[in-house]
């Protein structure tokens, strides 16, 4: 019986993984807006996603362990992308993108970086939240938030706390 609960746990977390952000897409494409989205969260949740995954492949872990990472990261690419276009920023895009991508070029330039990084995942996560609920505090409006978003969310971290 465990081991057939563990599989739907891996299962499921991998299915809702795959269409995590499809809410919040939907929710910012319909309104043609990204209010009460914060960009510096979004980037914070994209950089420790990175993080993350360039621990995984740096360290050789089995795909099964990290395979849903690229499918959020993408997700979250074009969902960014659709903020800044609808806020009026895409001039910001390609600043992010080297950014972005340089930092996952210096993650694993020493060991110890892409470890420290790792340790800081959990903080940088927190952040993230904490930069949307702060953009929602200070605009007094959840505009374009997708709380569907959020609630399949906490049931991956809580699957993956679950089967881990």
């Amino acid at each position: 019986m465990a081991p057939a609960l563990l599989a739907l746990a891996h299962w499921s977390t991998w299915a809702v993984c795959a269409v995590i952000k499809l809410p919040q897409l939907a929710a910012v494409l319909a309104a043609r807006s990204a209010r009460g989205v914060s960009v510096g969260s979004l980037l914070l949740e994209l950089a420790g996603f990175l993080v993350f995954l360039r621990y995984q492949i740096y360290y050789g872990y089995p795909l099964q362990t990290y395979l849903e990472y690229p499918i959020i990261i993408a997700q979250d690419v074009i969902l960014l992308l659709f903020i800044l276009r609808f806020s009026g920023n895409m001039k910001r895009a390609l600043f992010y993108a080297v950014i972005l991508g340089g930092g996952w070029y210096m993650l694993t330039l020493r060991k110890w970086i892409i470890d420290l990084a790792m340790n800081l995942c959990t903080l940088i996560s927190a952040a993230s939240k904490l930069a949307q609920l702060r953009c929602l505090w200070q605009t007094k409006d959840s505009g374009q938030v997708s709380a569907l978003t959020w609630s399949m969310s906490t049931y991956t971290c809580a699957s993956k706390l679950w089967a881990t």
